[in-house]
Parts: C-alpha cells; structure tokens; sequence
C-alpha cells in the first residue's frame, strides 16, 4: 500500500479506487502496473531469445562444438578474459573514477557477470568462430553459478560485505537452460536437415539483430525517468565494454588463436549478460538505492551494441576493400 497525500483546492472527494480518505489524503493501492509489464517483457524477451538461440545452433556442427570441449584452449582464453579481465577492469575503473560505493558495487557485478547471448548473435554477423561462441556462452554461463560469488567477494571488500549481493542462481539456471536446450535442437536440425538450417539461420540471425536494438530501445523508454545519474557512470559504461573488447582481443592474439577466434573472445569478453547484473541489482538494493544505479547496467548494454556495430562497421569496411583490391588485380592481369 503507497500513501497518495495531495491537496484538493476543487475537488470534493477522492479517487474511487482510494481505500480510505479524510477528504485531503487518500490511501491508494498499489500500482503494479510496471512490475507487470516488467514481467511480461521478461518473458517474451526469453522466449524470443531461446527462438534466437535455436537459429544459432542451426549454425553448429556437433563434431566441431565438442572439439572445444574436449581442447577447450579457446574456452580457457575466453575464462581468463570473462572472470580475470573483466573484474580487475571494473575494480580498477571504479578507483580511478572514485565513483559512489554503491556504484562501485554495481560496476563490479557487471564486470563478475558471464556473457551475454548479443555475443552469440554478433558473432555470427562479424564471421567469428560460433562453436566456439556458443561454447563460450554455455561453459561462462555455468562457470558464473561458481564465479560470480568468489569475484564478488574479493573485489566488493572495500566497499560492502558481499553477503549483501543476491546471486539468482535460478535466473542463472535459467539463462542456461535457455541456451543449452535451444543450440542443442538447432545442432540436431543442422544434422537432419542441413538446406533448411541455413534458411533458419538468416532469419533467426535478421531476427537477433532487430531484438537487440528493440531491448534496448524500449529499456530506454520504460526507464526514462532513471538517466539522470552521475556523469561518471556514463562514462565508465562506455569504456567498460571498450576495455573488455580491446583486452579480449589482445589476450587472443598473444594466445595464438586464429584471428576468426580473436573477434569471438573480444565480442564474449566485452558484451556481458546485462539482463542479469539487472536482476541482481533489482534483489540486492532498496529503491532508494536503485536511484543511483538502476541506469548502469542499460548505459553498458547501449554502448557494448555501438561498440560492436562500429566493430561490425569496421569488419564489413575492411572487407570489401579486400574485394575491390582483388577485383583491380584480377582485371589488370587480365583474369
């Protein structure tokens, strides 16, 4: 129950939903409305991204999938980069910028968050490895029920006691549920029907592209009333993501990995689960708190997209110069 206290100058009564009313305060009930919503979007938003998922898998050779798993060198890069990077580069970012405790707090919970399904879905548009981002998604996934805690509670010391923080291990559980089951079943059609796994690939891939840009917009929308927050954060949520990429990237390449592999560890490294740093800010703070940082974890999303589509931007440039330099080759030696 909220309590509405107003001054009515010309009206005589109440709303008629009050349930009480002295003639100048009314008791209202509360209005659920977006926690509803909230709900509702949460949902079509899995079941969308688990259709997404499937036409990913659709992608996958089983052979080539379990190869990762059983030299799963790529995967220990991209377990470095997700759970060793990652949190020394909120931690140190929430030094240099000398940001809010609580801010601090959840910059931290980004950085300790495994990898999102947008890595999965840019992958495949900038020509990376998708066995080994798939595989990537679900050992980070699995590995974050074990390593969201252990991160937490070295880095969040200096500003709370990490027993404050909730862990969703069932919205964890969740995510890979929610891709597991759907890669498998696109593996399998891959296997059995193989033309029509490739049709099922460009449409689910169009599909993840369109519902990126969607989440983000209508976050942007539903949450506007939260993006006055401290400068500081807006600045941190474009270099955290920035940082995640340069340094995934780089710590590829002195892995020796193929340069197809490096775009995939940059991408799993930079683009984290923002759908669950949400859910663990919304469990572990007080709305009063929330004012301070509800924001954050949608500011990382917007930029961890642009940072890519510049990525993508960048790929797509650089190949089809590659194409008009072959094209003015092949026509003077006449081929």
């Amino acid at each position: 129950m909220a309590l509405l206290t107003s001054d009515y100058h010309n009206m005589s009564s109440c709303p008629e939903n009050a349930t009480i009313c002295n003639g100048t305060s009314c008791l209202m009930p509360p209005n659920n409305f977006n926690k509803i919503l909230n709900t509702v979007l949460s949902t079509t938003i899995t079941i969308l991204l688990a259709l997404v998922m499937f036409s990913l898998g659709c992608s996958v050779e089983f052979k080539k999938f379990w190869s990762h798993i059983r030299w799963p060198w790529g995967i220990i890069v991209g377990f470095l980069c997700q759970f060793g990077i990652m949190p020394i580069a909120g931690f140190v970012l929430s030094l240099v910028f000398n940001v809010h405790p609580l801010q601090a707090i959840v910059i931290l919970i980004m950085g300790c968050c495994p990898g999102g399904t947008g890595s999965n879905i840019l992958s495949y548009w900038v020509d990376g490895d998708m066995d080994l981002s798939l595989s990537m998604t679900t050992c980070s996934t699995l590995f974050a029920l074990g390593m969201m805690p252990l991160c937490l509670f070295i880095y969040t010391k200096k500003w709370v006691d990490s027993n404050a923080i909730v862990i969703p291990y069932d919205s964890i559980g969740i995510s890979l549920v929610t891709l597991v089951v759907p890669v498998g079943i696109g593996m399998f059609v891959n296997y059995k029907w193989p033309k029509q796994a490739k049709i099922i690939l460009k449409v689910g891939s169009i599909t993840g592209g369109i519902l990126i840009v969607t989440v983000a917009v209508i976050g942007g929308v539903l949450y506007k009333g939260s993006w006055t927050i401290d400068p500081k954060l807006w600045i941190v949520g474009t270099i955290f993501p920035a940082i995640g990429l340069t340094m995934g990237f780089l710590l590829a390449v002195m892995s020796n990995l193929s340069w197809q592999r490096c775009r995939t560890v940059a991408l799993e490294t930079g683009m984290q689960n923002t759908q669950l740093c949400s859910t663990i800010v919304q469990l572990s703070f007080t709305p009063e708190q929330l004012g301070l940082i509800f924001t954050f974890p949608l500011i990382y999303s917007i930029f961890q997209i642009l940072i890519a589509i510049l990525f993508l931007i960048g790929k797509s440039t650089a190949y089809f110069s590659f194409l008009e330099r072959d094209m003015r080759y092949r026509s003077r030696n006449g081929e």
